[in-house]
């Protein structure tokens, strides 16, 4: 004889209010996502959708609390000449010079533990855990991809990046913002001539002299000079 079917057991009050409550949480939920999405893309560069400064330094200073401290490598990249494309063939030229810089260096930071950022106009940052016997050469392998000339309406546009390295090795004990401001030293001296590639800044180069917190000879640094 079959054994009689067994009918599920009562369902209490309380499971009937979470079973009810599931369907607004579930809203709520999507909503939240949906909300979190929208902030964060808010911090995003619009041209590039690289991050902007604060969601790079807070990669960065994160980095530097791990164990793998000594090998936080931070960049700082400037466009050489880059106006001059946006004197010659126009603005969106010039857009284009920057996104496919912003699209190179999330290519090559998302084969590693690192981040790429967009500070402004041609400015660019990347924080990148790297071995130190192995920095050297993969930050020169990716000056190269960034100098890779593209095609704009028929023209062919030649690129151009000065970079400045910062070890957060050579700077123990030294927070992102300090880092930061010795790639951006070093940066501006391989720019001016000063130093070749590649130049790694040494500690008087994140001690240099600011103008209201920004590097003496920065695009603006003069008003601010002359505002104080």
């Amino acid at each position: 004889m079959n054994a009689p079917a067994r009918l599920p057991g009562r369902i209490g009050p309380n499971a009937l209010l979470i079973t009810a409550a599931a369907v607004p949480l579930t809203g709520w939920a999507l909503h939240a996502v949906s909300l979190y999405k929208q902030i964060a893309d808010s911090r995003k560069d619009l041209l590039t959708e690289l991050p902007c400064r604060p969601d790079f330094v807070a990669y960065g200073e994160q980095l530097l609390r791990t164990r793998r401290r000594d090998a936080v490598h931070v960049l700082m990249l400037d466009g050489v000449d880059f106006k001059a494309v946006n004197d010659t063939y126009g603005h969106t030229a010039g857009d284009t010079v920057i996104q496919t810089l912003g699209r190179r260096l999330a290519r090559w930071s998302s084969g590693r533990r690192a981040l790429a950022a967009r500070l402004g106009g041609d400015e660019f940052a990347v924080c990148a855990v790297i071995p130190p016997s192995a920095a050297l050469a993969e930050i020169t392998a990716l000056r190269e991809q960034l100098r890779q000339p593209i095609q704009y309406e028929g023209h062919t546009l030649r690129l151009d990046v000065s970079i400045g390295i910062a070890r957060a090795a050579d700077l123990p004990g030294e927070g992102m913002s300090r880092i930061l401001r010795g790639a951006d030293t070093a940066m501006y001296r391989v720019k001016k001539g000063e130093e070749t590639f590649p130049y790694v800044a040494t500690r008087d180069d994140a001690y240099t002299e600011t103008v209201n917190g920004r590097r003496a000879g920065r695009r603006g640094t003069h008003l601010l000079a002359g505002a104080a």
